[in-house]
């Protein structure tokens, strides 16, 4: 017996704002890779995700003979006639498998599948929320560091100050605050990669325009900076 998915579908739908037929499309196509494992590379299956009762239905089409020489893809007539009084020689039958013992699988792989999505939803918000940010200043906390380039905590992302870019002279430890400007915004299958930048002529300018209310109101221009 499978889960009831729709309760879980809509509660991470509605949370993250992700389409519920996304959800479904994607629960499908992996329940499609993981009765493949499980019935054989060669079968005909199918997976569809029945709504009114919450559960993965998988069906495996076999063409109607008179007379079976390959049980995995050919059913008699007179098998066919019993599942579909309409079958007729040559139709392509489609014939829903028991999976019970599939319910485990389903489980784990509807979990898989929601976890999947909630990240790639959550990279795609702070991706839409920092690549505005471009040319910005960004104050976080240091966290650690990795080959020489430190990571930065923003609150709802991680940032990366490359060595390149950081000042020879500067040392931090981690918990230190840093503030920095956001040299580029990038999108990653891991997650948006957040560039930061202490040597930056950007980060002269901004602070100049936070210090001096002239410039910030646009009375002082600054022309250039090194």
């Amino acid at each position: 017996m499978q889960p009831n998915l729709n309760h879980t579908l809509d509660m991470v739908g509605k949370e993250k704002g992700i389409d519920k037929e996304v959800l479904i499309e994607a629960l499908e196509s992996a329940m499609l890779t993981a009765a493949k494992k499980r019935y054989g590379p060669d079968r005909d299956l199918e997976v569809h995700f029945n709504e009114d009762i919450g559960e993965i239905e998988i069906f495996e089409f076999r063409t109607v003979v008179e007379k079976v020489t390959d049980p995995e893809t050919e059913v008699s007539v007179q098998e066919a006639v019993q599942l579909d009084p309409e079958a007729q020689l040559n139709d392509s039958l489609g014939i829903k498998l028991d999976t019970a013992d599939l319910g485990r699988i389903a489980a784990q792989t509807a979990k898989q599948v929601l976890i999947q999505k909630v990240r790639e939803a959550d990279h795609a918000l702070v991706y839409d929320e920092y690549k505005d940010r471009k040319g910005e200043l960004a104050t976080g906390i240091v966290r650690r560091f990795e080959r020489g380039n430190i990571i930065v905590d923003l609150g709802r992302a991680e940032a990366i100050l490359p060595v390149r870019e950081q000042v020879p002279r500067e040392s931090y430890r981690a918990g230190d605050r840093i503030q920095a400007f956001v040299l580029d915004v990038q999108p990653e299958s891991r997650g948006p990669q957040i560039v930061l930048s202490r040597t930056s002529p950007g980060l002269l300018v901004k602070l100049f325009e936070m210090e001096v209310p002239e410039i910030d109101e646009g009375i002082v221009i600054i022309e250039a900076a090194a």
